[in-house]
């Protein structure tokens, strides 16, 4: 080419932009890199040699919450059997059913008294399996008893003065409930609740 256009010298226009730029952004970026790495290493490893805050914090909380201790609750003081008197009444159509009752609770090293029909007032009345009729003061005691000898019991209390607490055998009355299942029944009753342990 010639006239204004002509390129003369050895000096040529540069078409790239300079690379010192670029080299300066990546170095940046490698150190923070490594940077970042060598903080995350040096964490690691005072967890290692420590233990982490999760342990320390665990057993900060171990040491602050006082240990439970098993305490029990005071046992129930129940009659024993002997101690209670049982009138055994027969309410259903069932004839000789009061009769072999009363031996059966007996036999349990309970105290018998009368052995009969039921009154008018529960004679083919008794829907269940029997009510358990007796003063006020028998349903903390002798109900409580009595029933571990028959599930689905009924219990009333009336005007009486005296301990003795009456049986009447209802419809549904087939057999007490074994011998097994009544003393389950009764331990049940006065084994201690252990106490709950505290919440830290």
């Amino acid at each position: 080419m010639g006239g204004k256009y002509r390129i003369t010298g050895d000096a040529y226009p540069r078409m790239r932009r300079p690379r010192h730029r670029r080299r300066l952004v990546l170095a940046g970026i490698g150190a923070v890199v490594a940077l970042s790495l060598a903080g995350w290493g040096t964490l690691q490893l005072i967890d290692v040699f420590t233990g982490g805050d999760k342990s320390a914090s665990a057993a900060d909380h171990k040491r602050d919450c006082p240990t439970a201790k098993p305490s029990a609750a005071p046992v129930k003081a129940l009659p024993k059997p002997a101690a209670i008197k049982v009138n055994v009444y027969n309410a259903t159509t069932r004839s000789g059913l009061a009769k072999s009752a009363a031996e059966e609770l007996k036999k349990r090293g309970f105290t018998i008294g009368e052995v009969g029909n039921a009154t008018k007032a529960y004679d083919k009345k008794v829907p269940g399996t029997g009510v358990l009729l007796g003063a006020p003061t028998a349903t903390n005691g002798s109900f409580t008893v009595l029933g571990t000898q028959l599930a689905g019991v009924v219990q009333k209390t009336d005007t009486r003065r005296t301990g003795e607490v009456d049986l009447i055998l209802g419809a549904k009355f087939k057999a007490f409930s074994t011998p097994q299942e009544a003393t389950a029944a009764m331990t049940a009753l006065t084994k201690p609740a252990p106490a709950p342990s505290p919440s830290c």
